[in-house]
């Protein structure tokens, strides 16, 4: 579950993970019985210590196949809006799972993020603009 997380300039906030090359979005794997939403609002916590409201809009669910050792999984993005002013100002590194966080324009976001997350953030925010949810297929529109 990841959270596409915005700045009042737009930016986009993206972690960088401790351990793995490539920058992501704030989030991570929801833990056993733990419902999509809540594991979110935890990662968020334990992360970065950031604490937010319920009700984060679901706005892309990306069917990913199975690929060399993993099974199929589901990836989605949960629009958490525009951070306030406090809640940025509040944002730190709160494990050691990430090295740096940073809010990036589109540009900067496509050129930190591997192509398949890309092209689920770039889905996620097309379909926040429209007040829908995008569906993909490995990164791609199903048909």
């Amino acid at each position: 579950m990841d959270a596409l997380l915005r700045d009042r300039h737009g930016r986009v906030l993206l972690v960088d993970p401790a351990y793995k090359p490539n920058w992501d979005l704030p989030g991570g794997m929801a833990e056993a019985n733990e419902a999509p939403a809540d594991a979110l609002h935890r990662e968020l916590a334990e992360e970065l210590g950031l604490h937010l409201p319920q009700g984060m809009a679901l706005v892309c669910v990306d069917w990913v196949a199975p690929h060399g050792p993993w099974d199929d999984s589901l990836m989605m993005i949960f629009n958490g809006g525009t951070l306030t002013p406090d809640h940025v100002a509040r944002l730190h590194l709160a494990d050691a799972e990430l090295a740096a966080f940073e809010f990036c324009t589109l540009e900067e976001t496509q050129k930190r993020l591997r192509p398949y997350v890309w092209e689920r953030l770039h889905a996620a925010i097309t379909a926040a603009a429209a007040g829908t949810v995008a569906y993909l297929h490995n990164g791609q529109t199903a048909t």
